[in-house]
């Protein structure tokens, strides 16, 4: 099973995949005028710019929902595995990839708004909703819905469940089948509640959760401030092949720097958008940028603070391509969180493990609600006349058995297969937004030129010759008939 499963995973995630990750955040880093660097000071005060209605999120809550889908075990266990896989070098790929798919969120995040609907009283898209009116492939859009649910509601789950059970066993010593049980009773009582719940949540965990985690990492920085200039260096010497020790990992690097990065910041991957979808603006430019913002507190933020505290520590080891290790400072250590726990108990031993199995748990809990979120707004898609309620309740039981299942399975098995789940919609979704470049370059043009003339951006889709975004157009007409 596992091989087949690994089989699967290497050609899904093969170097066109990678290089296809690179160009095209490359491409909307110069196309939106790297929108990354001009129009930062505008991401942070956008942030808190719209309020929540009957049918929408406020943007910070969209913010909250996506960044909760970004901030997961790739964090603490994603960055620990690039290091192991592809020595400290690989951070330097997970920065640019991070860089450069902010670009990518932008685009996917405004395609979103651009192309959302109001269903079931509230607001639903996403890549499925854009590729069928933006592009009018409605196969296209249905592959993508269905794989999406297959990955947010069964593939991933258990990657972010693996990790919390883990590490609570190392920490506290508690049987991981206790552990599976808590998470789906718990799990279980939110995502009744829905989209307005899971926001709820989502605001008060993610902010805290991340605040706390990067606190204590600046702690350990602060311990160690006259090593930073030495992790730089060994960070940009294993990047670019000039660090002896890791030459023979520098292809590992790039490889294990860019997934883990997807993974974690899951840029382009199609993700975030349903959450964009969700929130009330005056312009989709504005949620897009919101969204842009996210990619950068989760990796440049807690991805950088989590390598820092394994590097600075020496709390890792670096698999050979030949086998063996190039480096074994961690003899009998398991890849993943472990790491992060013995970096943190290098300075603080009675708080190390928990304090990583307490991130872990809010961290890829908040999570699996985000997928679940994702997984119910696919759901709609498909059952666009909401006909069949019971598909809700089978999506429920599905996530909530994958989440369990995760828990009692081999971390390896669990990886792989939200590997193939990310690999699948990262393929269709970063060939739709390229495709459908023009609808939000030309957004983030009128926006541009609206805050040029002193105005609060206002959409008009029409105005812009961006045909099918029904939502705007309604919302046009009601506003001039109300005026």
């Amino acid at each position: 099973m596992e091989q087949f499963v690994s089989s699967i995973n290497n050609v899904i995630w093969s170097n066109a995949l990678i290089l296809l990750c690179l160009a095209v955040g490359v491409y909307f880093s110069f196309a939106t005028g790297f929108l990354q660097v001009r129009y930062f000071r505008d991401m942070i005060k956008l942030l808190f710019g719209s309020s929540s209605s009957k049918k929408g999120v406020s943007s910070f809550q969209a913010f909250a929902i996506a960044l909760s889908g970004r901030i997961g075990t790739g964090n603490i266990a994603g960055v620990a595995t690039a290091i192991a896989m592809g020595g400290p070098g690989a951070i330097f790929w997970m920065w640019l990839i991070a860089f450069l798919g902010s670009a990518s969120a932008y685009v996917e995040a405004t395609l979103g708004q651009i192309y959302k609907e109001v269903k079931d009283g509230q607001y639903r898209g996403g890549p499925a909703f854009y590729i069928e009116k933006g592009l009018g492939i409605k196969w296209y859009a249905v592959v993508f819905a269905v794989a999406t649910i297959l990955a947010t509601a069964f593939f991933l789950p258990g990657v972010q469940s693996n990790s919390i059970a883990l590490s609570a066993q190392n920490a506290f010593s508690v049987p991981v089948e206790y552990t599976g049980i808590a998470l789906i009773l718990l799990l279980g009582l939110i995502i009744i509640g829905g989209v307005k719940r899971i926001a709820k949540v989502a605001e008060i965990v993610v902010p805290f959760m991340a605040g706390a985690y990067i606190l204590m990492a600046l702690i350990i920085i602060a311990i160690n401030y006259r090593e930073i200039p030495d992790v730089f260096g060994l960070i940009f010497r294993s990047a670019f092949n000039l660090e002896p020790m890791f030459a023979s990992v520098i292809g590992m690097a790039v490889a294990w720097g860019v997934k883990r990065g997807i993974y974690s910041n899951e840029a382009g991957q199609g993700t975030a958008p349903h959450a964009a979808a969700a929130a009330e603006v005056s312009h989709p430019a504005k949620q897009g940028l919101v969204q842009a913002f996210s990619v950068y507190v989760d990796t440049l933020f807690v991805c950088t603070a989590t390598a820092f505290m394994i590097l600075f520590t020496g709390a890792y080891n670096v698999q050979s391509p030949a086998g063996g290790y190039l480096v074994e400072q961690l003899p009998g250590a398991e890849i993943g969180a472990e790491y992060t726990q013995q970096a943190i108990a290098h300075h603080f031993p009675s708080v190390g493990a928990g304090f990583v199995a307490f991130a872990l748990l809010f961290f890829a809990f908040t999570t699996i609600m985000a997928y679940y979120y994702m997984a119910e707004t696919n759901l709609s898609y498909l059952d666009k006349r909401g006909k069949h309620k019971w598909a809700v309740w089978a999506l429920r039981l599905l996530i909530l058995f994958a989440t369990y299942y995760g828990t009692v399975k081999t971390a390896g098995l669990a990886w792989t297969l939200g590997d193939i789940g990310v690999g699948l919609m990262a393929w269709l979704n970063l060939i739709a937004i390229f495709l459908l470049r023009k609808p939000a370059l030309k957004a983030l043009a009128d926006y541009r030129r609206q805050k040029k003339a002193g105005q609060d951006p206002v959409f008009d889709a029409e105005s812009l010759d961006i045909k099918h975004a029904t939502h705007w157009s309604q919302h046009r007409s009601q506003s001039e008939s109300n005026g």
